[in-house]
């Protein structure tokens, strides 16, 4: 980790400057993510998504494919909505899993 730098674009001097290493696949898989979800940058998205999972470390990474295959399955239509209700029971279940 080093310090961020001056004219960086982040203002707050208590911000640090990480490296992370991804496949360009991923990093276009995220590019899009922020674009779509209305992020005004790609360093602002991965801050929200790093500070949601550590304050809600029991959204585990089963619930999570739970929801990426049911997304999968709505949109290719293979599958039916599926309620408020039925997200919130899949993801009670998913908390147990790894």
């Amino acid at each position: 980790m080093s310090n961020a730098k001056p004219g960086s674009g982040d203002d707050d001097p208590e911000m640090v400057q990480i490296n992370l290493r991804l496949s360009e696949a991923f990093l276009e898989d995220i590019d899009a993510t922020w674009k779509e979800q209305g992020f005004n940058s790609r360093s602002e998205f991965l801050r929200y998504v790093a500070r949601d999972a550590v304050k809600h470390p029991d959204f585990s990474r089963a619930g999570w494919k739970q929801i990426a295959t049911s997304e999968h399955e709505l949109r290719s239509g293979d599958d039916e909505l599926v309620s408020r209700e039925d997200v919130i029971e899949m993801m009670d279940r998913g908390t147990d899993d790894e």
